[in-house]
């Protein structure tokens, strides 16, 4: 069930956008919490985190179903594909977040954390007794090495804040401390947030390599067995040494977790419907109301639950590869965007109940607000008025339909901008002035079903504009290879964004991934306002200066038309075992990071 009031989860964001920015304390003094706005919620003698069970009972498993595969057991590096959990539950961090605020973060490895007032330095304080799998202790040696390692040789999302690290000193026999080079107030949390690793385990080993040697770390579960790329299973750490720590109580409470690996989501849910899974996440709202009335969810072994959350929309949908040429004009985006008839292919695939992403941040305070830009908002944007897409300043709205198929006014719209770009039909083709059709590559991975039907009635519209784009479906293998390389004109693209947004902005929007493979900018974007934007939310010191760079942001980003978005959901649809339970209080974030399996637990149905 939900909050019991709503706006509870608001009162929360308040609390974190409303207060002038503090550091964990004026004087500098240890801490068992961190906020990046105001100060954490729980107090230094919580006993739990809100959204966790404390008596929830400890055994049985859950099992999840993936499509593609997994190559590697290295999930820090570039290279591979290797399954999520490792890190989620292998390795921990030396600070804990807490998914019911918009970003705190607690003690986990590290005991406390300490920092100035500009956040200039922060300071880690090792618990006493941490301890790897292997029985070893967690040493300062061993966060050191992670965090050099992971941000020189580590996947591309370490370089970023690593490189803000002026020095990392020890300070004493358990504790540690970075100096930063510059003012970016979010750098003392992310500092916490890096998996640590044993040391020992990669002496005289390639870290760039992948490999299907199981890591050791000291998280809750360790990796019991696996087979390459179809299975595997993490057990319960008996002796895991952070069993009895607030943060975790009531968390962690299967003694397995298994994720087997298909070839297509389509066999997933029918893996589902037999049993061989017993969680399913349901994506569209058609099929959640039509589909499940196989045995047993009419006899009750399967229950279909409805999680509510409060995080931004984020951007689900096509994204344009602005690094090649015909997807370098702002017109040519806008024109296919046009052609994107999004309230026939809602209503042929989701009834016409998913309500669209209007925004990146949209669905949250963060979100940039209907009309042109005014106030703090408009000053931001002022200077880079110049050479910004057309409605970033004076206002951008998608498209909107007539619903029907031939959704002719749209297509007429696309047309003219084509022509102003330079295109014209001749011969049913279109074409540029020297004869040249234009033609482009839609990218996607097999076994996704519903972004197939979803590409399937997009090429059609495209065919009345001339165009005929190839549509090639390659494994998760070359999907993760040709997207990692930007081998695409055309892919299917997610970005899930937070109440917190910070230095993984510049990795999704900042021009260095331009021309540096493996970042989260496949759109190719290279934008001086938007990193001054991203800037400005790494140095602002109170909410208002925070939401109207945000909404700066969300203005350059939405106006550039790098994505087609399609639709988002305010609820998370979750079908499971009626072995499987979770408690009653659901966090700011609802189904996200952080919540299943993390508090849910198993119990025997009666």
């Amino acid at each position: 069930m939900t909050r019991s009031v709503f706006f509870q989860g608001l009162r929360l964001c308040a609390a974190a956008f409303g207060l002038v920015f503090m550091g964990a304390g004026a004087g500098a003094e240890p801490q068992h919490a961190i906020a990046m706005y105001g100060t954490p919620a729980l107090p230094a003698d919580f006993t739990h985190l809100p959204q966790a069970n404390p008596d929830a009972p400890k055994g049985g498993e859950i099992r999840f179903g993936e499509s593609g595969g997994f190559d590697s057991l290295n999930p820090w590096i570039l290279k591979g594909r290797a399954p999520a959990a490792i890190a989620s539950y292998v390795v921990e961090s030396l600070m804990g977040r807490n998914y019911d605020e918009p970003f705190a973060l607690y003690g986990l490895l590290a005991e406390t954390i300490e920092t100035d007032a500009a956040r200039s330095w922060v300071e880690f304080t090792l618990r006493d007794g941490a301890r790897f799998s292997d029985g070893s202790p967690v040493t300062i040696d061993d966060v050191m090495w992670s965090y050099e390692t992971l941000g020189t040789l580590g996947h591309p999302r370490y370089h970023t804040a690593w490189a803000k690290v002026a020095k990392m000193e020890q300070t004493g026999p358990r504790s540690l401390r970075f100096t930063f080079t510059e003012p970016d107030r979010e750098l003392a949390l992310l500092m916490g947030m890096r998996p640590v690793l044993n040391r020992a385990q990669w002496e005289g080993k390639d870290f760039t390599a992948t490999t299907l040697e199981p890591p050791i770390g000291s998280g809750p579960y360790m990796i019991d067995r696996f087979e390459d790329g179809r299975f595997i299973v993490l057990k319960r750490n008996p002796d895991w040494w952070g069993t009895d720590l607030p943060f975790n109580r009531g968390q962690h409470n299967f003694d397995e977790i298994r994720y087997d690996y298909f070839g297509d989501g389509g066999i997933v849910f029918e893996a589902f419907k037999a049993g061989e899974i017993t969680s399913w996440r349901e994506g569209n709202a058609a099929k959640w109301d039509t589909a499940y009335d196989f045995p047993a969810v009419v006899e009750g072994r399967v229950i279909k639950s409805v999680i509510p959350h409060q995080r931004p929309s984020g951007i689900t949908g096509l994204v344009f590869n602005t690094r090649h040429a015909q997807f370098a004009d702002w017109r040519v985006r806008e024109a296919l965007t046009q052609a994107f008839n999004f309230e026939f292919i809602n209503q042929t695939l989701n009834g016409g109940t998913q309500p669209r992403i209007s925004s990146y941040f949209s669905n949250s305070p963060l979100g940039m607000l209907p009309g042109p830009a005014t106030g703090r908002v408009a000053e931001l944007l002022a200077p880079f008025a110049a050479d910004l897409p057309p409605g970033t300043i004076e206002g951008y709205t998608l498209p909107v339909g007539d619903g029907s198929e031939l959704n002719r006014a749209n297509t007429r719209t696309a047309l003219a901008l084509l022509q102003e770009a330079g295109w014209t039909v001749q011969d049913g083709v279109l074409k540029d002035a020297s004869g040249t059709p234009f033609s482009f590559e839609i990218v996607l991975a097999q076994g996704a079903r519903e972004v197939t039907s979803i590409v399937e009635i997009y090429t059609q519209a495209l065919t009345r504009l001339g165009i005929t784009p190839t549509v090639t479906q390659v494994d998760s293998a070359q999907y993760t290879e040709r997207t990692n390389a930007y081998d695409f004109d055309m892919a299917w693209y997610f970005r899930g964004l937070s109440l917190s947004p910070g230095n993984e902005q510049m990795l999704y929007w900042g021009s260095q991934g331009v021309n540096e493979p493996g970042s989260r900018n496949w759109m190719g974007m290279s934008s001086p306002a938007a990193e001054a934007m991203i800037s400005h939310m790494l140095s602002a010191t109170d909410q208002g200066e925070f939401i109207a760079a945000t909404q700066a942001l969300d203005r350059i980003l939405t106006a550039g038309r790098y994505v087609i978005p399609i639709w988002f959901s305010p609820v998370s649809r979750l079908a499971h075992d009626a072995t499987l339970h979770y408690p009653e209080y659901v966090p700011l974030y609802g189904d996200w990071i952080g919540y299943q399996p993390d508090v849910w637990w198993y119990e025997p149905a009666r």
